[in-house]
């Protein structure tokens, strides 16, 4: 007998999504394999063909979430030398222009908080959106564009911030809007990096 055929990179894709679907929809802690699978088009026991476990779908689930974003990032990116738009890019990226789902990562920080496989994925993923921010000050401090700023504290700062307000736009506060979150995060950049970014990129006071 023939070994069954890997149907990975055809069915991995889609139970992610219907994966990320229940999760913002339900929370991880309502959402079951079988809300997974009916969301998917499938059956239980396929989703658990891949997956062994909920900690692991929201991993992967995030995972891919965020390959998707740096995936836009790097688009809107490609062509800008300018340090200065790169960072007003990423700022935009992360006020809600871009892919950046703050439902699930709401649902990694509260579960990160007691499962150390899902703080290890918290931490990783975080990683990466600061040495996103940090590369791009070391690249307009080598240009003369940026100030002498440690570039590693400034993106914790700045990532902080952009993380913290989006979970205020997830959970629709009338005073935190996309542009209000631009206006504070391009105000620390430009104070922090002694910098001017681009004035088409800056709210109006």
């Amino acid at each position: 007998m023939s070994p069954r055929p890997r149907l990975d990179h055809v069915r991995r894709p889609e139970l992610l999504e219907a994966a990320a679907t229940v999760i913002r929809r339900r929370g991880l802690e309502n959402a079951r394999v079988a809300d997974i699978a009916e969301e998917a088009g499938t059956s239980a026991p396929s989703v658990l063909y891949y997956f062994a476990s909920k900690a692991e779908l929201l991993h992967e689930a995030l995972t891919s979430a965020e390959e998707r974003f740096y995936e836009e990032l790097d688009a809107s990116l490609e062509g800008i030398e300018s340090a200065r738009e790169r960072l007003a890019v990423i700022v935009d990226s992360g006020a809600g222009e871009g892919d950046y789902d703050a439902a699930l990562w709401m649902e990694l920080w509260a579960k990160a908080l007691r499962d150390p496989e899902l703080a290890a994925t918290r931490a990783e993923l975080d990683g990466r959106w600061r040495r996103t921010i940090a590369d791009v000050v070391r690249y307009g401090q080598q240009r003369g564009e940026f100030g002498p700023t440690d570039p590693d504290a400034f993106a914790v700062l700045l990532g902080s911030l952009l993380d913290g307000l989006s979970v205020q736009i997830a959970l629709r506060d009338v005073e935190v809007t996309g542009e209000r979150v631009r206006e504070l995060a391009l105000r620390l950049a430009e104070r922090e990096l002694d910098c001017r970014l681009p004035p088409e990129r800056v709210a109006p006071a």
